[in-house]
C-alpha cells in the first residue's frame, strides 16, 4: 500500500461515495484512487469493486472492469446490480453467451426482488 501511505484512514463507504462524487465531476484519476484505497482497506467492500466497476467500464478499460467486477460478484453473487454490469462487460468484450448468461440471471434476480416486493 505504498501510494497511499499519508493518506488518512477513513471508512470504506464514505471513500465510495467521495469517488462517485469525484467520477461524477469527471476526476477519473482520484476517484480509482479512493476506490483502490477502499478496496485495499476492506477486500470484501462490494460497494467499492462494484463502484471501481462502473468507473472502469465508462472509461472502456473492459478488463480492468471485468476484473472488479468479477471480485464484487464473488462477495454477493445474487445482486442484480452486478449481474447487469457483467453481462455489460461481456457484450463489450465480444462474448455474447456470457453476456446472456449475466444477463439472465440479473433479470431473474429482478424479478423475485419484484415477487418479494408485491407481497
Amino acid at each position: 500500500m505504498p501510494q497511499y501511505q499519508n493518506e488518512p484512514a477513513r471508512d470504506p463507504i464514505t471513500l465510495v461515495e467521495d469517488a462517485t462524487f469525484d467520477f461524477t465531476m469527471g476526476d477519473n484519476d482520484d476517484a480509482l484512487r479512493k476506490l483502490r484505497l477502499a478496496t485495499e482497506q476492506a477486500p470484501d467492500c462490494f460497494e467499492a469493486w462494484h463502484a471501481m466497476t462502473e468507473v472502469y467500464y465508462a472509461l472502456e478499460k473492459y478488463d480492468d472492469a471485468l476484473e472488479a467486477a468479477s471480485k464484487a460478484f464473488e462477495l454477493r453473487p445474487a445482486d442484480a446490480h452486478i449481474n447487469t454490469s457483467l453481462s455489460r462487460i461481456w457484450m463489450r468484450k465480444g462474448d455474447k453467451q456470457m453476456a446472456e448468461h449475466f444477463g439472465a440471471k440479473a433479470r431473474t434476480l429482478g424479478w423475485k426482488e419484484e415477487l418479494k416486493d408485491s407481497d
